[in-house]
């Protein structure tokens, strides 16, 4: 049994450790998914702050169909939103994605190789960065 205690406790060190670079390839991806993991709010009086996605009614995921140019909760968030995107790119490894909507500019860029994720969102007087990571979404059968 000791001899099992160094390995049992590296693989849980592993799980227990969150893994930003846990994303994958999105290379000719058309629909993907995405989860933000750090958020930082800046405000126009220099105040910045950074807190948990979730705090900030920011969806876990994000389902991105760039096929039909649309950003959306997924179903099982139990909530309808969705936006869509305005402007889209795809160059030099990077996917750009922005919109406008409700009074606020938004712009994602990923890295297709790696899948990372970092969004800006604008508003008057507000601003949110994110990082997060984005995966290929399952085909629909």
């Amino acid at each position: 049994m000791r001899k099992w205690l160094p390995g049992i406790a590296l693989v849980v060190l592993a799980l227990a450790v969150p893994s930003v670079g846990a994303a994958d390839d999105l290379t000719g991806q058309q629909e993907f998914l995405c989860t933000a993991v750090q958020v930082h709010v800046c405000n126009d009086d220099g105040e910045c702050m950074s807190d948990q996605p979730w705090d900030l009614n920011i969806p876990q995921f994000i389902e991105v169909n760039l096929k039909d140019k649309k950003l959306s909760t997924t179903k099982a968030s139990g909530e309808a939103r969705s936006t869509p995107i305005k402007n889209m790119e795809r160059a030099d490894g990077l996917i750009a994605l922005q919109g406008f909507e409700m009074g606020r500019a938004f712009s994602f860029l990923i890295t297709e190789k790696t899948g990372m994720l970092v969004v800006s969102v604008a508003r008057e007087g507000k601003t949110v960065s994110v990082f997060g990571a984005c995966t290929p979404m399952a085909a629909s059968k």
